[in-house]
């Protein structure tokens, strides 16, 4: 039965790490972002993280989004800066009209830094896009 299931392949959505500052803590911070560059919503997104390696893991959380309008991004959670040298993985599912779309992204161990910051779409911020 599961077989059966299509999935088709996720475009235009993509989850990105950005270095922001938070005046509150005075500090420079690590956020994940969900962005939606697509023309539709996304609608009932579900979004589950977890980091690990051969080690060490983190908790798993999950985020639910109602409605993630065209074109936008929502935060979904703050990086501490001990999980970075982890591989983070997010693992998202939503409804684009009457159709399920999931894909698992990655951002491997240490690869949040500095150093790697590029143009993030829709945010208009430096950021890194997970693969």
């Amino acid at each position: 039965m599961k077989k059966d299931i299509e999935i088709p392949p996720v475009t235009g959505v993509f989850i990105a790490a950005v270095r922001e500052e938070n005046k509150e803590f005075r500090s420079m911070d690590w956020n994940a972002y969900l962005i939606n560059d697509k023309n539709v919503p996304l609608e009932m997104v579900l979004i589950v993280t977890r980091g690990y390696d051969e080690k060490d893991s983190t908790s798993t959380m999950r985020h639910t989004i109602k409605v993630l309008p065209a074109k936008s991004f929502a935060k979904i959670e703050f990086m501490e800066d001990s999980v970075l040298r982890l591989n983070n993985e997010f693992l998202v599912t939503f409804f684009e009209g009457n159709t399920m779309f999931e894909k698992k992204f990655l951002f491997p161990g240490n690869s949040i830094k500095a150093t790697a910051l590029t143009n993030i779409p829709v945010i208009n911020k430096k950021g890194i896009l997970a693969t």
